[in-house]
């Protein structure tokens, strides 16, 4: 029993945190840290849409990601309130228990101290012994006294840990109730930026319907730069699957298999197998994503298609490689700044409006390797990235890891 009490004890602490694990609670933490960091990009970049003219569509767009992106602060927000409040719940049934268990040994204690009181003068014991019947008696007499005397030191040790151990629960107790506190609060915070932030989408919307011409002509150029940017990248994929095409037929081993192609398709079926563990080709949040996406007013307008996403990020955010691959091009296309073309086998990759690049033609990169630096241009700071397989333009977020 003795061995068992300091288990016990640490049973009783142990699980008081146990409907809080640390990784679960860590986790949702990790993910409130990065939306609000994406909101505060978005906020950056929507503060300085402000500040022109004729940046409502955008605007709306930034605002449509940053709600998209509060309410899943606000979700994550709930979910580390239930961790804690079950805590809570959980560290009070547990000090209730202690406290059962303390009421018993401090009982049991006091017992214990009221007999030792009666012999505390050691002329006691020894005239308790020495009055024994017989010498087995006073063998037992002068036993009880010292097992009296070891079970006095035993319990009052046990119980000073056990409260020990109900200071440090009651100690946890408050940390997890100011936590929940806290939590509730910036909830509330969050609550009352989600409703401002929707009066201003409403506002904007107003905006746009009150002025649709002049942004269907903005539509109708931003269209055409898309349209163009997709028969450039096309173009590009296409030379330089012709290109792998000629350079494979003439190069073959001794077993006639095309030594290139072997590399190609080894490195293709790498690429395949890590479908949705990619890495993001850099931190933000997704504006806008792959498709047709229907125009948030003007529902029966036909938008351009768009074969990547759109990523918010920080002002000259570092742009990684992927994957493993090899540059291929590096080129200017008007609206989309420079950009480069990393091929992976028969999958390529596309990172577009950047301001700065620190590779060229040619160059073997690396998985997470840094290829170049987001521009910043007008009031966006977005990265473009597209993926292909082939001709063929794949969804990026299928690809890249959640």
């Amino acid at each position: 029993m003795r061995i068992l009490r300091p288990l016990i004890i640490l049973l009783l602490v142990l699980t008081c945190a146990a409907p809080a694990p640390a990784q679960s609670l860590s986790r949702t933490r990790d993910r409130k840290a990065r939306l609000e960091k994406d909101i505060k990009t978005l906020e950056k970049q929507l503060n300085a849409a402000r500040q022109k003219e004729n940046t409502a569509a955008g605007q709306l767009n930034l605002l449509h990601a940053q709600t998209t992106a509060r309410r899943e602060l606000l979700r994550e927000s709930e979910s580390e309130l239930k961790i804690l409040s079950d805590s809570v719940r959980s560290c009070r049934r547990r000090i209730d228990t202690l406290s059962s268990r303390i009421d018993t040994m401090s009982g049991r204690y006091t017992r214990l101290l009221k007999s030792a009181y009666k012999n505390r003068d050691t002329r006691v014991w020894y005239m308790y012994i020495l009055a024994s019947d017989n010498f087995g008696q006073g063998v037992r007499r002068y036993g009880y006294l010292r097992r009296l005397s070891r079970e006095l030191n035993v319990q009052g040790k046990a119980l000073k840990a056990e409260r020990d151990t109900m200071a440090a629960l009651r100690e946890r107790l408050e940390r997890l109730q100011s936590d929940a506190r806290a939590v509730r609060d910036a909830r509330a915070s969050e609550v009352q930026k989600l409703h401002r932030e929707e009066e201003q989408s409403r506002a904007l919307v107003q905006r746009l319907q009150n002025d649709r011409d002049k942004y269907i002509r903005q539509l109708n150029s931003k269209r055409k730069e898309v349209e163009a940017l997709n028969r450039e990248i096309e173009r590009l994929i296409a030379a330089e699957m012709d290109k792998g095409g000629k350079k494979t037929g003439g190069k073959t081993t001794g077993g006639g298999k095309k030594t290139s192609t072997k590399i190609d398709t080894a490195l293709s079926n790498e690429f395949a197998a890590n479908q949705g563990k990619l890495p993001w080709p850099a931190e933000g949040r997704v504006v806008s994503h792959f498709g047709r996406n229907p125009h948030p007013v003007y529902t029966k307008l036909e938008m351009p298609f768009n074969n990547g996403v759109g990523l918010a990020v920080e002002p000259d955010a570092p742009v990684k490689a992927v994957f493993n691959g090899t540059v291929k091009q590096i080129v200017m296309i008007p609206g989309y700044n420079q950009c480069i073309l990393v091929q992976h086998g028969e999958y390529f990759t596309f990172y577009c409006k950047l301001g700065s690049v620190g590779v060229k033609s040619g160059d073997k990169v690396k998985t997470g390797q840094v290829i170049g630096h987001v521009a910043t241009m007008g009031d966006e700071t977005q990265l473009h990235f597209q993926l292909w397989k082939g001709k063929d333009p794949q969804n990026p977020e299928k690809w890249l890891r959640k």
